[in-house]
């Protein structure tokens, strides 16, 4: 069975707020290491009430202060936001503190609205630098060259795990073309996913920090005792994208008994196209869910998500999942 972790985007729930957010956060990532997750990521989005993960770097340094083995990385940060060297100082200084455990994903989108990127103080239009931004990011880490006339400290030799995350076609060209490995945001925009994978492994060229293509696929995933009650806890999540397509983000709302009642057919279709990548239901429904999902796509990482209303049911969520895992790990080879 691959390794398994979690993407954390720390909700923010009707009701609470990010103080609580964090302390959840903290539960989940200490639960998540106990049950032998391998990562716990963190991504970064501006100006959205109910996601309190804009700065990741800082919640990534509190996050791995609190655990004592499991990797705590980025899914990721969205380089057009940020100067290279500043990236590379943060996430040097990171892998300084917690060594061998930190992990830097990197996304060319901004991870928020127009109005939220002007007031960043970059602009969209970086995102066109973005393979440029790598590059000149990774040779920040790098040990420093003679004559060089700007470098991090820390950063430059230290050993960050880098990672080129996408939803398009752009980043598995780009992450085979450094010889990255690749995160595919498949748990809220998988249009695009097999054609992504066929592209990253057919095109990739061996690197210094990666010998052969290495996959990672997000996934929903919510269990619970039974499937309808899963199902239940999944609407949560449901009304969260529909409420951001109506233009009125807000805190993850509590789940409803029926999703088509508070949603019209249209809105019902677009949010099932883009989280057409989950698995919700008992532990016996969602085992044969991610064995499906894990057959066809063949990642060699998998990372789960759930934004769940409730943090004790969001915990247990995770819980059961990796009680499937398991069983998936010791079920005898077909």
């Amino acid at each position: 069975m691959i390794p398994c972790s979690i993407l954390d985007l720390v909700p923010v729930t009707d009701g609470s707020d990010a103080r609580r957010a964090f302390a959840n956060m903290l539960d989940l990532a200490r639960l998540g290491e106990r049950l032998g997750y391998r990562r716990y990521w963190l991504a970064e989005h501006h100006n959205m009430p109910g996601i309190a993960s804009a700065a990741t770097a800082v919640l990534i340094g509190h996050v791995a202060g609190a655990t004592e083995t499991i990797r705590v990385g980025a899914g990721g940060i969205m380089l057009p936001n940020h100067a290279p060297l500043q990236v590379a100082e943060q996430f040097g200084t990171l892998a300084s503190l917690h060594p061998g455990r930190i992990d830097l994903g990197l996304g060319r989108a901004p991870g928020t609205d127009q109005a939220a990127t002007r007031a960043l103080r970059r602009y969209y239009q970086a995102a066109a630098e973005f393979p440029a931004d790598v590059i000149e990011l990774l040779q920040y880490f790098e040990p420093v060259q003679s004559g060089q006339a700007v470098r991090a400290v820390p950063g430059a030799g230290v050993e960050v795990e880098v990672w080129i995350l996408g939803s398009s076609l752009f980043g598995a060209q780009l992450a085979a073309q450094l010889g990255l490995p690749y995160a595919f945001a498949s748990h809220f925009a998988p249009d695009l996913l097999e054609q992504a994978l066929h592209v990253y492994r057919d095109t990739f060229r061996p690197s210094l920090r990666l010998g052969q293509p290495h996959v990672l696929l997000a996934l929903n995933v919510v269990v619970a005792e039974t499937d309808a009650a899963a199902r239940r806890l999944f609407t949560s999540q449901q009304l969260g994208f529909i409420n951001l397509r109506r233009g009125r983000p807000g805190l993850v709302p509590p789940p409803v008994d029926d999703i088509d009642a508070v949603s019209t057919p249209q809105e019902r279709m677009g949010v099932d196209q883009a989280l057409a990548c989950s698995v919700t239901g008992a532990p016996a429904t969602v085992q044969l869910g991610i064995k499906a999902f894990l057959q066809r796509h063949r990642p060699d990482e998998l990372m789960l998500t759930a934004n769940v209303f409730d943090h004790a049911a969001r915990l247990r969520s995770f819980e059961l999942a990796a009680e499937v895992l398991q069983g998936l790990r010791d079920a005898p080879p077909a």
